[in-house]
C-alpha cells in the first residue's frame, strides 16, 4: 500500500453549516443536532439498538468520522442499553481528520449534557498522531473499540479486513467529491458486509441506489429525508475466508492455550482474555519472562525510512499502539519504567569529506525534508539538532537525532507478569511442552510421558525456541529462524562526570537511565552461541558504544559491573511471524490460490506469534491484538498488506510465486 501524508481538517467554527461544501479544501463545522440526527438516522436506520442485543461482537462502518458525532452518539447508545453487545467495534475512516487541538476548541464551543462532555473527552485524550495508519483506540475497559483509518478512502478500504454488520454513510464527511456513492467503493463495502448487514446513507442522489444495488443491497428509502437504507442480500455469495476459531454471533465461552510467558505470549493471552476467553498460558520455566523478554530495561518507538516501506509503517503503527497501552501502566506506576520520550541518533549524520559541523547541517536538512515529505506529525517524531539532542538528553551526543516523544522504555518482565495476572488467564510455570496434536476439534497438550496437560480448541505457539520440535512432528515445516545470543550490561550509582543520561538513546546500540542511578546499555549480538554466562569481553564491547554513544563512561571498578544474556529470535526479513499456522498446501482446499497468503489452507486452531528480534515491547502489543482479532473473528487492526507481511505462510507464497514468475518466463 502506497501512503501519502495525512492531511487536517480546518475546523471553521464562523462557517454556517450550508457554506461548508461551497468552501475549497477539507473544512469541517460542527453541527447542532449531531447527535439526534445520528440517532435518528443511523441508529434507528440500522435497526439498533436491536440488532447488537446480546452478541458477542458488533462491528460498524462509518465512510467518514468528521468530529466523531456518529460514533459518540453509538457509544453512548451501547453503554445505556442492558442488553448490548459484549464487544462494539466502530470503524471510521477519515481522510480529513481534526488536529486533537481543533478537537479540542471544537468540544468547547458546544453546550453539551455531562455524558456527551465525557465521552467526547475520552475521545480528545485518545486521539492519535495523524499518520497514515489504522489506529486501535479503546474506551469502556477494552469493550469498546474505534479503529480508526487515516486516509483515501477508495485506498483503505481494500486494506480493510473485517465482517461488517452496519454501515454509516455519511455525506457530510466527503460530500465535496461524494466517494462514498462510487461504485468501486460500494464493491469494497460489499466484499466487507456480513450476511443481513444494514446501510444508511445520509443522501440517495445518483449514482448512490444503482450502485448499492448492482452490490447485493436490497434499497429502500431511509429513516429521514432524502436518506436511504439497505440491507445486504446478494444473489451470490461467495465462500468467506475464515480465519477466525469463534463464529461472533456464538455466545458461547472459548477456551485457548498459549505455549510461551514472554512478552509474545503474555500479550496474546492479554488480548483474548479482554475478548471473553480464558486462557491458559504453559510454559518450561519456573517463572515467566525467561528469555529475552527478561531483560531488565526494553526500548520502546518508531521508525523513519526513506521509502515509508513496510517495515517503517509496521513499526509506526506498532509504536503508537504500544504508546497507548504502555503509558498508562507506567504513568500508575503498575510497571517500571520511563514514557517521557525517546532519542535515536540517525546514522547518516557521519562526518565524512565536510566538517562534523557542515554534516550536522546536512543531516538536519535531509532529516527535516523527510520528515516533511511524509508529513509525519511532531507528536510521533522531530528532527533535533545536535544540540537541542544534547540538552534533552543530558550527556553529550555527537550527531543530530530523530526524537520519539511517545517512546521510552520499561521492565519488560515486570510488564509481563503485570499482563498474566489478568483476569481470565492461568499462568503454570515450570510445564514443559513436548507434544502437541489435534484431537477431535481441540489441541491437546501433553508431557514428555505422554499425559494431556491441556486441552482447547485453541493454541498459540508463542515459545520462540520450540517451535520445530512441536510443529514437525505434525509434518508441518519449521519457520527460518535464527537466535543471537545477546548480552546487556550495566552499573548501579551516579554516572560520572560526563554527564547525566535522562532519556533513552538508541544507536550504535543504546543506553538507558536507570531508577536507582547508573545506565544499562548492550547489546551484543552473537549468531547462535550456547553459554549463557556473562562475558568480561562482551561488557568491554557494551560500554565502548555507549561511551561513543554518550560519552559517558563505566566505572572504573568492575565489580559494580552487572550484566544478562538472551536469545533473540529473528526472521530472515526481519519481520515477526504473527498469524494462524499454514496446513500442508492441498489444491482442492476453498479458495486455495498458492500466491495469496490470505488463501492458504490453515491447521484449525493452530496459531503463531514469535520473532520479534530486539523490539519485543515496541511489537508485542499491537501483534497480540491482531492474533486475538483473528483468533476471535474480529476486525483486523492492521491494513492487509501488513498483515500478509507477518503472516506464516509467507515463505510457502514468495516461493510459490517465484515458480509461477519462471514458469511464465518459459512460455
Amino acid at each position: 500500500m502506497k501512503t501519502r501524508p495525512v492531511e487536517s481538517a480546518h475546523i471553521d467554527l464562523a462557517v454556517s453549516e450550508a457554506l461548508l461544501f461551497e468552501r475549497q479544501g477539507p473544512r469541517l463545522v460542527p453541527r447542532p443536532n449531531a447527535i439526534a440526527r445520528a440517532r435518528r438516522l443511523f441508529l434507528q436506520g440500522n435497526h439498533l439498538p436491536q440488532d447488537w442485543v446480546q452478541r458477542p461482537c458488533f462491528v460498524i462502518m462509518e465512510t467518514g468520522f468528521s468530529l466523531g458525532e456518529n460514533f459518540l452518539a453509538t457509544w453512548h447508545a451501547w453503554r445505556c442499553d442492558p442488553q448490548r453487545c459484549a464487544r462494539l467495534v466502530y470503524i471510521a475512516i477519515e481522510q480529513n481528520p481534526p488536529t486533537q487541538a481543533d478537537l479540542v476548541r471544537a468540544n468547547a464551543n458546544r453546550s453539551w449534557p455531562a455524558w456527551q462532555r465525557e465521552q467526547a473527552s475520552e475521545l480528545v485524550k485518545s486521539w492519535p498522531a495523524l499518520t497514515p495508519n489504522l489506529h486501535q483506540l479503546t474506551f469502556d475497559h477494552g469493550q469498546v473499540t474505534l479503529l480508526l483509518g487515516l486516509g483515501d478512502l477508495g485506498a483503505l478500504l481494500p486494506q480493510i479486513h473485517a465482517s461488517v454488520d452496519a454501515f454509516y454513510l455519511d455525506g457530510f464527511a466527503s460530500a465535496s467529491k461524494r466517494e462514498w456513492a462510487d461504485s468501486r467503493v460500494i464493491k469494497a463495502l460489499a466484499r466487507l458486509a456480513a450476511p443481513g448487514a444494514r446501510l444508511v446513507s445520509a443522501e440517495a442522489t445518483a449514482p448512490l441506489p444503482a450502485n448499492l444495488v448492482s452490490a447485493g443491497f436490497e434499497v429502500s428509502p431511509g429513516p429521514t429525508l432524502h436518506a436511504l437504507q439497505a440491507r445486504f442480500s446478494p444473489r451470490f455469495v461467495p465462500r468467506p475466508i475464515q480465519l477466525g476459531v469463534r463464529p461472533r454471533h456464538l455466545t458461547t465461552s472459548s477456551q485457548a492455550v498459549v505455549i510461551g510467558a514472554g512478552l509474545a505470549g503474555a500479550w496474546a493471552a492479554h488480548e483474548l482474555a479482554q475478548r471473553g476467553w480464558t486462557v491458559t498460558v504453559l510454559d518450561r520455566h519456573t517463572s515467566a519472562a525467561q528469555g529475552a523478554s527478561g531483560n531488565p530495561a526494553a526500548l520502546f518507538h518508531g521508525t523513519v525510512h526513506n521509502d515509508d516501506g513496510l517495515h517503517a509503517r509496521l513499526f509506526r503503527a506498532a509504536a503508537l499502539h504500544a504508546q497507548r497501552q504502555l503509558h498508562p501502566l507506567i504513568q500508575l506506576g503498575q510497571v517500571r519504567g520511563q514514557a517521557a520520550g525517546l532519542l535515536r541518533i540517525n546514522p547518516g549524520a557521519k562526518p565524512g569529506r565536510n566538517s562534523p559541523v557542515e554534516s550536522s547541517v546536512d543531516a538536519m536538512t535531509s532529516m527535516r525534508q523527510l520528515i516533511a515529505r511524509q508529513g509525519l506529525p511532531a507528536q510521533y517524531v522531530q528532527a533535533l539538532s545536535r544540540h537541542d539532542a544534547c540538552a534533552l538528553s543530558g550527556v553529550a551526543l555527537q550527531h543530530p537525532a530523530w526524537f520519539y516523544p511517545g517512546g521510552g522504555w520499561l521492565d519488560a518482565a515486570a510488564l509481563v507478569r503485570h499482563l498474566l495476572a489478568g483476569d481470565h488467564i492461568r499462568f503454570r510455570p515450570d510445564t514443559a511442552v513436548a507434544q502437541i496434536q489435534r484431537h477431535d476439534d481441540v489441541w491437546q497438550t501433553r508431557s514428555d510421558s505422554g499425559e494431556v496437560l491441556t486441552e482447547a480448541p485453541v493454541l498459540v505457539l508463542a515459545d520462540a525456541d520450540g517451535h520445530s520440535s512441536l510443529i514437525t512432528p505434525l509434518g508441518l515445516e519449521p519457520w527460518p529462524l535464527q537466535n543471537l545470543r545477546g548480552q546487556v550490561s550495566a552499573w548501579h550509582g551516579t554516572q560520572g562526570s560526563q554527564g547525566t543520561l535522562v532519556l533513552p538513546v538508541a544507536g550504535d546500540g543504546y543506553a538507558v537511565p536507570l531508577a536507582c542511578g547508573g545506565v544499562l546499555c548492550g547489546a551484543s549480538s552473537q549468531p547462535e552461541g550456547n553459554t549463557a554466562h556473562v562475558r568480561y569481553e562482551e561488557h568491554s564491547s557494551n560500554f565502548l558504544r555507549l561511551r561513543r554513544l554518550t560519552g559517558l563512561m563505566a566505572p572504573a571498578d568492575t565489580t559494580r559491573w552487572q550484566g544478562r544474556v538472551a536469545w533473540r529470535t529473528h526472521t530472515p526479513d526481519r519481520l515477526p511471524i504473527v498469524g494462524p499456522a499454514p496446513a500442508l498446501p492441498n489444491a482442492n482446499s476453498p479458495n486455495h490460490r498458492p500466491d495469496q497468503a490470505r488463501f492458504a489452507p490453515r491447521c484449525p486452531g493452530l496459531f503463531v506469534i514469535t520473532a520479534f528480534g530486539g523490539r519485543g515491547v515496541t511489537l508485542a502489543p499491537l501483534a497480540g491484538a491482531m492474533l486475538a482479532a483473528q483468533i476471535s473473528g474480529e476486525p483486523l487492526p492492521l491494513e492487509q498488506d501488513l498483515v500478509d507481511a507477518l503472516d506464516p505462510a509467507r515463505w510457502r507464497i514468495r516461493s510459490a510465486r517465484q515458480r509461477i514468475s519462471q514458469a511464465l518466463a518459459q512460455l
